[in-house]
């Protein structure tokens, strides 16, 4: 009763103020997700010519969070459907926040605050969304698929291994289309619940991450309070997915969390987006025997670009922390996770791309391992995952 009573006084104040509320919301997301160099970028010959013939996938970004239009061109963030073409992007992985903890940290949170639940007050998410962490995944899998249907074509929803066959084939005809795959970020929104796993299937979601910024029912996360491995219901969840052909990912995943999946993943998993601890060291990055792990599995480890995944503020030191992986890893094992969207400063957008194209060829890559890299791994991973129809 008292929620709902919250909720009424919260209709009430939005009907009043929700102009208001977009221009601050609206003023929110653009101080969080700042672009540090902004265009005209210019390549290097020979990296405009590389780039332009690259197969790209992004593991990872978070424009589903904010109230805008993705496809129009923005004049803030860091990722839209007119500006993943500029890029060359072919393959966006969209992931879905549902909750953040108040001052959150890499170190330690507890999930005792809820500052989504803020966001989606001020931009008018639906009622449903303010209380219930799976009507928030679900709503922002609808703005996926609503953005893919307003898009004339250019925004592909991916959902079947035959959807990205098709996709991928019909792309080498016409460069100005996107794919697009629906991710998790974080199992508390399951709310504890296995047949959650369903329920986002048949919502379009294709990869789920077991944690965000703090502990959950499935399990822990590298910033949380107790940072555990999978409970029960954790093992049950990887098995319903890898049954029902969707991706694991362990970008936040506690150390015992990483340990654990990889001994019962029977599929090569992914971690979206992370760094390494051998050129940037937190808690937040991947240390070389979890990097060496996950090549064993066959997965695919997504370099970020922002700060506390690189150390690092530009394209190179992008370019060094993918080297590193690589060096550890192998060529077959490192792919690049944005987190464009995600509360990070980014060195470039999306549509600057080939900033890191230049950044990796000075960094010493051959042109095949660039295809590697760029996006031909994560592609792997992601087609042999897929349910075939």
């Amino acid at each position: 009763m008292k929620k709902w009573i919250i909720l009424g006084v919260v209709v009430v104040l939005l009907a009043g103020t929700a102009v208001g509320l977009d221009i601050k919301a609206s003023r929110v997301a653009a101080q969080m997700n700042p672009v540090l160099r902004k265009t005209p970028y210019t390549p290097t010959k020979q990296g405009a010519a590389l780039h332009s013939g690259l197969l790209i996938a992004d593991l990872h970004a978070d424009p589903l969070l904010w109230n805008r239009d993705l496809n129009q061109r923005g004049t803030q963030g860091q990722v839209d459907v007119p500006r993943l073409i500029e890029g060359n992007v072919a393959l966006q992985v969209f992931s879905v926040v549902t909750k953040t903890p108040k001052h959150m940290n890499t170190e330690r949170n507890d999930d005792k605050t809820d500052d989504i639940q803020l966001l989606a007050f001020a931009q008018r998410w639906p009622p449903k969304t303010w209380f219930s962490l799976k009507a928030r995944a679900l709503y922002e899998a609808k703005k996926l698929a609503k953005t893919a249907e307003a898009s004339d074509g250019k925004l592909v929803f991916i959902r079947t291994r035959a959807d990205l066959e098709r996709f991928l084939a019909e792309r080498e005809k016409d460069k100005g289309r996107v794919g697009a795959l629906l991710s998790l970020e974080g199992m508390h929104a399951l709310e504890g619940n296995i047949d959650a796993v369903d329920e986002l299937y048949d919502a379009g979601f294709r990869m789920l991450g077991f944690a965000h910024f703090f502990d959950n029912e499935v399990s822990g996360s590298a910033h949380g309070v107790q940072k555990g491995g999978l409970t029960e219901l954790g093992r049950a969840v990887v098995k319903r997915m890898e049954e029902k052909g969707m991706t694991l990912d362990l970008a936040h995943s506690s150390p015992k969390t990483i340990s654990e999946v990889l001994a019962m993943a029977t599929r090569p998993l992914v971690v979206s987006h992370t760094g390494v601890k051998g050129t940037c060291d937190n808690t937040r990055n991947l240390s070389d025997e979890q990097l060496r792990a996950v090549a064993r599995n066959g997965g695919v480890v997504g370099i970020g670009y922002w700060d506390t995944a690189t150390c690092g503020k530009d394209a190179k030191a992008i370019a060094r922390a993918v080297r590193y992986a690589v060096t550890v890893a192998g060529i077959d094992h490192v792919g690049l996770g944005s987190d464009y969207d995600g509360a990070v400063a980014a060195p470039f957008d999306t549509a600057g791309l080939v900033e890191l194209t230049d950044a990796l060829i000075a960094e010493g890559f051959s042109e095949g391992e660039i295809r590697k890299i760029a996006g031909e791994n994560a592609l792997r991973v992601l087609k042999g995952n897929l349910p075939a129809q």
